[in-house]
């Protein structure tokens, strides 16, 4: 699935005194498979953006082209688009209603057409995809704990077989093992499923190990679109505008500034042992 964004313009209560312009000229694409990150301070446009990406928000000027039809013509299929693009919000658990976890997830297959028995099928194989447990499948959601509600909630999503799913900072508030098993489990559907994964995210270290693009935006501007590797080399102007690099890019600099022989584009901890490895066994040869 291929998403195009040409020249994308949003301004809030337009033509009031609490007129704000939240998007500006915003211009990229995405391809099918992705794993893109999504960085940027509060207020930087970032989550007004990705609500763009499904058409819950409409563009006040620009287009958006899925698939290379322009969504915002005519008699646009925007249930078939919300069916393809997935969203799971900030705080995912506010999207879970039904009685039960997998009642919950039922929901949106049943809304699509399927029938009872596919949509069982369908929210099974979504909760297993998760790791949600068995023994939470009949439980209210209501009383799953913090991590196993955003499982339950991106489960609810997966089960519609979107062919891109934006997640908007589905770790905020988990503890740092909730957090990682949660991320553990999206990278492998990506991998599994070879869906397009768009991941909002506050933690440098998480798009550092996960993301394969980085889009970094600020005040409403697309400022950054390129590798993590190759936008984290720009920190110092990432630090201009309230963000920073992953804490293994200092550690790496610093040492390159010592005269330490290590390549500063290291964003990771496995990265970053390996080039001071390979240092020392450089420096212990000589």
């Amino acid at each position: 699935m291929q998403i195009k964004v040409e020249n994308l313009q949003y301004v809030y209560s337009q033509g009031t005194a609490y007129e704000k312009q939240a998007l500006r000229d915003i211009n990229f694409e995405i391809g099918g498979g992705e794993f893109i990150g999504i960085i940027g301070h509060t207020g930087s446009g970032k989550s007004t953006l990705i609500q763009h990406l499904n058409g819950l928000i409409k563009a006040t000027s620009g287009k958006i082209l899925v698939d290379g039809e322009d969504i915002y013509k005519d008699g646009y299929n925007f249930k078939n688009l919300r069916n393809k693009v997935g969203l799971v919000f900030q705080y995912p658990e506010h999207q879970l209603f039904e009685e039960t976890v997998l009642k919950d997830v039922c929901f949106g297959p049943k809304n699509q057409g399927l029938t009872e028995e596919e949509a069982l099928e369908r929210a099974k194989a979504a909760l297993a995809l998760t790791g949600l447990a068995e023994e939470f499948y009949e439980a209210s959601p209501f009383e799953l704990s913090g991590g196993q509600k955003r499982r339950a909630a991106i489960a609810g999503v997966l089960a519609m077989e979107p062919e891109v799913l934006i997640l908007d900072e589905p770790t905020a508030g988990l503890d740092p093992a909730g957090r990682d098993d949660i991320l553990e489990q999206i990278a492998h559907l990506q991998r599994e499923r070879q869906i397009t994964v768009i991941l909002v995210s506050h933690s440098m270290e998480d798009i550092a190990k996960y993301a394969q693009r980085l889009i970094v935006m600020n005040r409403g501007k697309l400022l950054f679109d390129d590798t993590p590797k190759k936008v984290f080399t720009h920190y110092r102007e990432l630090e201009e505008i309230g963000l920073s690099a992953p804490q293994v890019t200092y550690i790496m600099h610093d040492l390159q500034e010592r005269g330490f022989g290590v390549s500063a584009e290291a964003t990771t901890v496995s990265e970053a042992a390996a080039e001071i490895i390979k240092a020392l066994e450089k420096t212990h040869d000589s």
